[in-house]
C-alpha cells in the first residue's frame, strides 16, 4: 500500500521514529507537536497534560507562544481545553471564540486561530491530557483528520503513563496517573489491609503500536475475531456460564457486540489508519467507555463493562495469551481488584499472599464474599471505578470497616492505617487468648459459637478460632468448584475429612443447594426462570432428581461411620418435604445395612427456616425434626421481598428491625417450647450488634465465619444476657421504630462496657 504524504499512516511511521530516538522528553514532545501540525497542515498543535492537582498544563506548542509552555495553565472545566477534559469527548469548532466555553489566555497568542480541533488523550477511558490543533481560517476539520488525531492521542497516552514526563514536572507536583484517588463503597467484610493492586482482569500492555502491513494485521484480527466467536459461541452452547463467572445474560450481550458490524469496522479504520490490531482493540475500547461513561442510562452503562470484558478477551486472542495463572508473580501484599469474581476464582490465588480484596460489583451475600469472609480476607464492594482507577503494583488501603479504598495514599494515610491495623493486631491477640475459654456470658448464659464452612481451606480454622463446631457445612462448594458432578466416593472422602478435622465437634451438613444464582456448568437446570431465587432450587430441585440426593446420603452415611451425623435441608417449604427427604434418606440407610457398612451411631435430621411459609407450620416443623436452624440470609430477602443480590436495595431495609426481629423470636421461641434445638446461621450472627440482638431475642446457638468468632465471644463474655433479654424484650413489645433497634443496643452496651 502506497503511503501518501500528510496521511495517518506517514505521521504514525515518523511518531514510531521520534519515539525511538534517544531525545530528552521536551525534546520529543516539542518534535511530535511540530510533526503533527505539519501532517494535518495546521498552524497550531498543543499538548495540555493533566496534573494531580487538576490543572491542565501546557506541556509543548507549535504556533503558539513557546514560552508559555509549562506557564499556561487551565482548570478542568475551564476553557476550551479544560471541557474536552472533562467531558472526555472531542471539540470540533469552525470559529473557537464564539463557543460559550471559550477562554483567552493572553500569554499563548492564540486569539488570532479561528478553527480548532481538540481531542482527550486517553488511556482506558481515563483522562490524562488533550491533544489541539488550530488554523486562522473557518474550517471544519473531517472525520479522517478527528480520527488521526485521536489515534496519535493514544500514543501519547502510553507516553504519559510510561512516566516519562514526570521529569518535566516541578517538585512535588505530579501528572494526574500518579494521584492518590479516595473512593467510597460498602463495606463487605470486616478489615483492614494494606498492600499493592493485583488487578484480577489486568489490562494487557500493547506496546507495538504500529503496523508494517495492514493486510497482515486485517487478516489477524478477522481471525482472532473468528476465535472470540466461536469461543462465545461454544460458552452458550455449553451453559458453561459459572466458570466464567458471569450470567448469561452477559454472555448473550458479548455475542452480540463480537458480531457487531459498527463495533469491527471501527476496529478495521483503526488498522488501516497504521496500527496494529492490539493497538485499535485498545483505541476503539477506550474511545468506547469515555463515551459511554457519561451516558445516563443506567442499562447501557452496564454495558461498558460487557465491552471491557469483550475487548480484553479479543486482546488476549490477539496477543496468544491463555488464561494467566492467577498467583504467579503475586506481590506478598497482594489486594485484588475486580469488576467481579466468582468464589472459586478467589481461591486459586494462594492465601499467604492476600490482603484485601476491592470489588466494583457484587453484594454482601455474593458468593465470592462469603468465601473471603472465611478467609478472613477484608473486602469493599460496590466501588465504582476502581479498576480504571488502579495499575498493578500501586500502592492501596482497603478498609471493611468502613468500605473505603485509598488508591496510592499519602504517607500521612498510610501511616493512621498501618496503626489500625496494629491496633486490630493486638484485638485479634485478645480473640486468641478467648478461644480456648467457653462461650459463656457475664452472668453464665452459655451460647455455643459455631462456624460456618464449605471448603477444605476453612477446616484448619475450626481449631484456631475456638468455635464449638461446624453449624452449616455448605456441601454445594464443592460441586460449584468441580468440572463435573464430584462422584459419590470423591465427596466421602471430603465429608470424612470434615468430620477428622472436627475431632469430635458437632458438624451439621446442608445437603446440596444448587440453583437460584448458584448455577453448576455441568447441570442443564431450568431453561430460564422470571425469579431463580423464588424457583427450581435447593431441596425441591434434589427431590425432583432424587438420585443427586441419593448419592450424597449415601457418601455422608459412609463418611459418618461410628459417629454422629447431622444432615439439615435447604429452602423446606413444607412439612411434606421433609417427609419425603426422610424416606430417601431411610432408604440408604436399608440399603448400606444390607451391606454391612459402619452407619452413623446417631443420625439427626433437620430443616432450615428460609421460606416463610414454614413460619405458619412452625410447630408441626419443630415436630418432624430433630433440630432447626434460620437461614437469615434467605429469610430476610423472602420476609421484605428485596432481592439481596440487588445492589439497590442492599442498604434499603435493616435486619435489625422490629418487624424481622418479631419472626426470629417467633421461631426461637416455637423451639423453646417443643424443646427443638433452634440455631441461626446467617450474616446476623456474624457481628457482634447483630449477634448480641440474637442472643437478646433467646437464641442460644449461632453460627458464623471462623473469623467472626473471636469478636462475637469477646462481646459475649461482658453481656449481662438475662438483663439484656428482658429489656430487649420489652422494647420489641412496645413497637420502636426501626432505628431504634440499634440504637438501643449500642447504648445497652455502652452503659455495660461491652465491646462492639
Amino acid at each position: 500500500m502506497r503511503e501518501i504524504a500528510g496521511s495517518p499512516r506517514v505521521l504514525l511511521r515518523r511518531l514510531r521514529e521520534l519515539m525511538a530516538e534517544a531525545l530528552e522528553p521536551q525534546e520529543r514532545l516539542d518534535r511530535i507537536v511540530r510533526e503533527i501540525a505539519q501532517n494535518m497542515v495546521a498552524e497550531v498543535c498543543s499538548l495540555y497534560v493533566l496534573r494531580a492537582d487538576g490543572v491542565l498544563e501546557l506541556y509543548a506548542t507549535e504556533g503558539l507562544n513557546p514560552g508559555a509552555v509549562h506557564l499556561a495553565q487551565l482548570q478542568l472545566g475551564q476553557g476550551l481545553v479544560g471541557t474536552i477534559a472533562s467531558s472526555a469527548r472531542p471539540l470540533n469548532l469552525q470559529d473557537a471564540r464564539k463557543h460559550p466555553a471559550f477562554t483567552y489566555l493572553p500569554e499563548t497568542g492564540e486569539e488570532i486561530y479561528s478553527s480548532f480541533l481538540g481531542v482527550p488523550v486517553l488511556r482506558a477511558g481515563r483522562t490524562l491530557g488533550v491533544l489541539v490543533v488550530q488554523n486562522k481560517t473557518h474550517r471544519h476539520y473531517g472525520d479522517d483528520e478527528v480520527e488521526a488525531l485521536e489515534t496519535t492521542a493514544m500514543v501519547l497516552a502510553e507516553m504519559i503513563a510510561s512516566g516519562d514526563l514526570q521529569r518535566l514536572t516541578p517538585p512535588g507536583m505530579e501528572l494526574d496517573l500518579s494521584r492518590p484517588v479516595s473512593m467510597n463503597g460498602v463495606p463487605f467484610n470486616e478489615g483492614v489491609g494494606l498492600g499493592h493492586v493485583v488487578l484480577h482482569e489486568p489490562r494487557i500492555v500493547v506496546t507495538n503500536l504500529f503496523n508494517e502491513d495492514v493486510d497482515d494485521e486485517l487478516r489477524r484480527l478477522e481471525h482472532s475475531l473468528g476465535s472470540l466467536r466461536l469461543s462465545i459461541d461454544d460458552m452458550l452452547s455449553r451453559r458453561d456460564v459459572a466458570i466464567e463467572g458471569e450470567h448469561r445474560a452477559v454472555l448473550e450481550a458479548y455475542r452480540m457486540f463480537a458480531y457487531d458490524r459498527g463495533w469491527v469496522r471501527r476496529l478495521e479504520e483503526a488498522v488501516r489508519n497504521g496500527l496494529t490490531a492490539e493497538a485499535a482493540v485498545e483505541k476503539v475500547q477506550s474511545d468506547m467507555r469515555a463515551r459511554m461513561m457519561h451516558m445516563t442510562d443506567p442499562y447501557l452503562r452496564e454495558r461498558m463493562n460487557d465491552f471491557d470484558d469483550l475487548a480484553f478477551r479479543l486482546l488476549r486472542q490477539l496477543m496468544g495469551h491463555g488464561p494467566e495463572a492467577l498467583g504467579a508473580s503475586l506481590p506478598k501484599d497482594a489486594i485484588i481488584v475486580a469488576r467481579s469474581m466468582g468464589a472459586a476464582e478467589l481461591l486459586d490465588y494462594p492465601r499467604d499472599a492476600l490482603r484485601g480484596l476491592v470489588l466494583e460489583e457484587g453484594a454482601v451475600t455474593s458468593h465470592v464474599v462469603i468465601v473471603a469472609r472465611a478467609m478472613g480476607i477484608p473486602v469493599a464492594g460496590q466501588v465504582k471505578g476502581a479498576v480504571s482507577m488502579a495499575e498493578n503494583g500501586d500502592a492501596i488501603i482497603v478498609d471493611g470497616d468502613e468500605g473505603t479504598v485509598h488508591l496510592r495514599p499519602q504517607s500521612d494515610v498510610e501511616a493512621a492505617y498501618a496503626e489500625k491495623v496494629r491496633f486490630r493486631a493486638r484485638r485479634q491477640e485478645l480473640y486468641r487468648e478467648l478461644r480456648s475459654k467457653p462461650s459463656v456470658s457475664k452472668d453464665g448464659v452459655q451460647v455455643d459459637l459455631l462456624m460456618n464452612a464449605g471448603l477444605a481451606v476453612d477446616l484448619p480454622q475450626l481449631a484456631e478460632c475456638g468455635a464449638a463446631g461446624i453449624g452449616l457445612y455448605r456441601t454445594e462448594l464443592q460441586f460449584m468448584i468441580a468440572a463435573t458432578f464430584p462422584r459419590a466416593e470423591a465427596q466421602e472422602v471430603l465429608y470424612r475429612e470434615v468430620l477428622d478435622a472436627a475431632d469430635g465437634k458437632p458438624v451439621t451438613f446442608r445437603t446440596i443447594d444448587i440453583g437460584g444464582d448458584k448455577v453448576l456448568p455441568y447441570f442443564r437446570g431450568a431453561e430460564k426462570e422470571e425469579n431463580p431465587a423464588l424457583g427450581w432450587r435447593a431441596l425441591r430441585l434434589t427431590l425432583d432428581r432424587p438420585g443427586l440426593l441419593r448419592t450424597q446420603v449415601r457418601a455422608l452415611l459412609k463418611a459418618a461411620g461410628d459417629t454422629e451425623l447431622r444432615v439439615m435441608l435447604p429452602m423446606v417449604a413444607e412439612i411434606s418435604e421433609i417427609t419425603q427427604a426422610r424416606e430417601i434418606i431411610e432408604r440408604e440407610v436399608r440399603h448400606l445395612a444390607r451391606f454391612g457398612h459402619i452407619l452413623p451411631n446417631s443420625l439427626k435430621l433437620g430443616a432450615m427456616i428460609e421460606v416463610p411459609s414454614l413460619l405458619f407450620q412452625l410447630d408441626e416443623v419443630m415436630q418432624a425434626v430433630d433440630f432447626v436452624s434460620v437461614g437469615s440470609n434467605d429469610l430476610f430477602q423472602f420476609v421484605m421481598a428485596a432481592d439481596r443480590g440487588n445492589a439497590l436495595l442492599a442498604d434499603r431495609f435493616d435486619p435489625l428491625s422490629v418487624p424481622f426481629l418479631r419472626v426470629l423470636k417467633q421461631i426461637v421461641d416455637a423451639g423453646h417450647a417443643a424443646a427443638t434445638p433452634v440455631t441461626l446461621c446467617g450474616e446476623l450472627a456474624g457481628r457482634p450488634i447483630s449477634a448480641m440482638a440474637l442472643i437478646g431475642l433467646g437464641f442460644r446457638s449461632i453460627s458464623m465465619s471462623a473469623a467472626a468468632v473471636g469478636p462475637v465471644k469477646a462481646m459475649l463474655t461482658e453481656l449481662p444476657v438475662r438483663d439484656l433479654q428482658e429489656r430487649f424484650g420489652q422494647m420489641l413489645a412496645n413497637g420502636g421504630a426501626q432505628n431504634d433497634v440499634r440504637a438501643f443496643l449500642k447504648t445497652f452496651a455502652e452503659e455495660h462496657g461491652v465491646p462492639l
